[in-house]
């Protein structure tokens, strides 16, 4: 019996003896089946196959984990610390007692966040190994591989969590996307992390708004302008996505709002 994993997307399924037939998340239409077919992995296969995780520091108390060589879509994960505990900011496949242990010396894991089922990983492992809460937003159940008791399912548009942290369902991505605002981070002038519910590109002074990015789905206007008048609540001078290298610096939330803009403007009508 083992607890299979997509290697296309990361995603760990309910122990069973053979793997699945598929990946409902890869076989959905914002995401892909390999080229190769679908494929599996386990956990011990990872941690033996020479993938490790490395750790950057990112500003101070945030710090960006991400396993080497890429796996899945090559998500990293943010540990969020603060003076009440620390929080994972969504989550990715492996996991190993050197990623333990380091995590461990900076302060452990006191809940779990994590913004779309891209993301999902093997959260269950990460929960039980650091007895910590897994937050997920309630209309995006269907899409969890793996269920667990350590699961609580939130609804609305936003939940707080300790120190003033507070998730924002910006939805666009997946009906339940979720992106994270910590007020106390940038020295006092914000943070938002986002996986790729706001997805940082090339040029790093914008972001971008997919129903599928690997397919190249667009969401409509209608959808685009919501999500920019939710968070256009928030206050946040920089924005952190889906890889070491996604940063909007500064000035990130004018980042986000002018890049909701251009690309109504160009739904719409034209870019010039």
């Amino acid at each position: 019996m083992h607890y299979w994993i997509c290697t296309t997307c990361g995603t760990q399924f309910a122990q069973s003896a053979a793997p699945p037939q598929d990946c409902p998340i890869c076989r959905d239409k914002r995401q892909y089946i390999g080229h190769n077919g679908q494929q599996w992995t386990t956990l011990a296969a990872l941690q033996k196959d020479g993938f490790h995780n490395t750790f950057k520091q990112h500003e101070a108390n945030l710090i960006g984990i991400g396993t080497e060589p890429t796996f899945a879509i090559g998500q990293r994960a943010l540990l969020v610390q603060t003076a009440q505990g620390n929080v994972l900011w969504d989550c990715i496949s492996l996991l190993d007692e050197e990623t333990v242990a380091s995590i461990q010396q900076r302060g452990g894991i006191k809940a779990i966040a994590i913004s779309h089922p891209h993301f999902y990983t093997t959260m269950v492992e990460w929960s039980q190994r650091f007895d910590a809460p897994i937050y997920l937003h309630e209309a995006d159940r269907q899409w969890v591989m793996r269920p667990d008791e350590r699961i609580t399912f939130w609804s609305g548009e936003s939940k707080t969590l300790l120190d003033n942290i507070t998730l924002v369902r910006l939805g666009g991505h997946f009906q339940g996307s979720t992106v994270l605002h910590w007020p106390g981070g940038a020295d006092g002038k914000g943070l938002l992390l986002t996986g790729d519910t706001l997805q940082v590109v090339a040029d790093r002074n914008w972001v971008s708004f997919m129903y599928s990015y690997p397919n190249l789905i667009p969401l409509p206007a209608s959808e685009v302008s919501r999500m920019r008048d939710t968070i256009a609540l928030y206050n946040f001078e920089r924005l952190y996505g889906i890889r070491f290298e996604s940063v909007v610096a500064a000035d990130a939330k004018n980042a986000v709002l002018r890049s909701a803009d251009r690309y109504i403007r160009a739904l719409e009508s034209r870019l010039d």
